[in-house]
């Protein structure tokens, strides 16, 4: 068999929907489905409501438009069909609540305090109420702003979506909860409309999507951002009609006598399966279809940007192959995510993009397509896509960083300069080698002495880890 590039494979895996769904499109006739990337300068529109969907912990290959061969997605490869599906896009880091960071601010996590937290943890630590974000700069421009589900970057009394920027928050603050009794990593109930808790012990999926579905279906006199932070399909492995296994782990929460077992409990070890694991991401996707419905029926679909991303690579149920690595690493199985575009008024569907881009820069582009601009004092680290997405214009040449405690990463073109957690540097080319097994590290010393440079003087721009 002739070798595939990683261009070719990925118009290949952009026909999984067809091929895992029907059983038998042919190769051929996937990588047929998509077409490159392709703007429509002449189209014009009013400025959109933006709709940004996450899933938490979603593997890069969990959709089947991403070439999952045992988990069906319909509406998320319906999305990806109607608009544009990323194959190198990238979270903003390898956890839940720095990535959380990344997005609503567009700057590198380790900026602000709150964003070295890998996650968040405890109610010391959180996103600064006065650190402009998403959706107080698209506030300031005549955006109405909403965040439902989960935000993870901190806890109240100090830190909520509402202190930073948001109108409205329905929603969790940590970031895991047991699905039906609500009960957080910190051991106590953690379901809030606004800064009020709010009973609802019905599966969290569904309470969140019922929420989002009235939110997208009201009479809005002005645009919109809604930020639905789904927790699917994050542990515990729970699926809808799992009250009984629900109610086990919500009991040890109770009898836990320290943060430690609390987390434990929720990190459900002795549970799950791939099969369950799989269950979980078709409730996502069968959720993500109910909020487009509604989008439709409101008549709202056509000039509403929808991204739909993860906020970190998968875990030990996902499917990331042909990845290496996963959440909490920055190999590419723990940063590369699947990420969908869609906005009819202004981008045409069928199409399929190996740009690399990560979180900062839709922050970038959300405010560039709402007439926001960003607060000169806290500049953007990630690179706005509205050029590139709407005037045909090439991407600058610019590097994607990554720094977490563990590891270091930097992306620029096909390459990546890589550190473990031995502090051993690697060098992939990512055209040829995805799943990052070829180290060329010693073949190219000068080129990995200029890219781990590049890597160093960006991090010396940023906070030090504390101790």
């Amino acid at each position: 068999m002739p070798e595939i590039s990683r261009r070719a494979f990925g118009g290949l895996v952009g026909g999984g929907a067809v091929t895992a769904v029907a059983g038998t499109a042919t190769a051929a006739e996937a990588a047929s489905v998509e077409r490159p990337f392709k703007a429509r300068p002449g189209a014009v529109s009013r400025r959109p409501n933006i709709l940004v969907i996450l899933g938490d912990d979603l593997g890069w290959a969990d959709l089947s438009s991403y070439g999952a061969p045992h988990i069906r997605t319909p509406h998320l490869d319906r999305l990806a069909r109607q608009g544009v599906r990323f194959t190198d896009a990238y979270s903003g880091s390898a956890t839940c609540s720095p990535t959380r960071f990344s997005l609503y601010t567009g700057r590198y996590p380790g900026r602000t305090p709150g964003g070295l937290a890998e996650p968040i943890g405890n109610r010391t630590q959180g996103l600064d109420p006065d650190h402009p974000t998403l959706a107080s700069l698209l506030k300031k421009a005549g955006y109405a702003t909403a965040l439902i589900g989960k935000w993870h970057c901190g806890w109240l009394p100090d830190y909520s979506p509402t202190k930073s920027g948001w109108d409205e928050f329905f929603g969790n603050h940590g970031g895991v909860l047991e699905y039906f009794s609500k009960l957080g990593q910190l051991g106590d109930y953690d379901l809030y409309e606004g800064d009020a808790t709010y009973k609802d012990l019905r599966y969290y999926t569904e309470v969140l999507t019922e929420r989002a579905v009235e939110y997208v279906g009201r009479k809005h006199d002005r645009p919109w951002l809604l930020n639905l932070n789904f927790t699917t399909p994050h542990w515990p492995w729970l699926a809808e009609g799992d009250e009984e296994t629900g109610a086990e782990i919500a009991a040890k929460i109770r009898a836990a006598k320290s943060q430690a077992e609390v987390v434990a409990a929720l990190n459900h070890y002795d549970g799950g399966s791939v099969e369950k694991y799989a269950e979980m991401v078709e409730s996502l996707d069968a959720a993500v279809g109910e909020v487009l419905a509604a989008l439709r029926r409101a008549e709202q679909e056509e000039n509403t940007v929808v991204v739909f991303a993860s906020d970190n690579g998968g875990e030990r149920y996902s499917y990331n192959w042909p990845l290496s690595g996963e959440k909490s690493v920055l190999l590419e199985g723990g940063i590369r995510v699947p990420t969908i575009v869609r906005w009819p008024a202004r981008i045409d569907g069928h199409q399929v993009s190996h740009e690399p881009n990560f979180s900062p820069d839709w922050t970038a582009t959300l405010l560039e397509f709402g007439g926001a601009r960003p607060d000169p004092a806290y500049p953007l680290d990630g690179t706005s896509l509205a050029g590139y997405l709407l005037r045909g214009e090439e991407l600058p040449e610019r590097d994607l960083f990554w720094r977490v405690r563990a590891n270091r990463a930097l992306r620029r073109g096909d390459w990546k300069y890589y550190q473990d957690a031995d502090k051993t540097d690697h060098l992939y080319n990512l055209a040829a080698d995805s799943r990052e097994q070829a180290d060329l590290a010693p073949d190219k010393p000068e080129l990995l002495a200029e890219l781990r440079a590049a890597w160093e003087k960006t991090a010396a721009t940023l906070l030090p880890y504390p101790g």
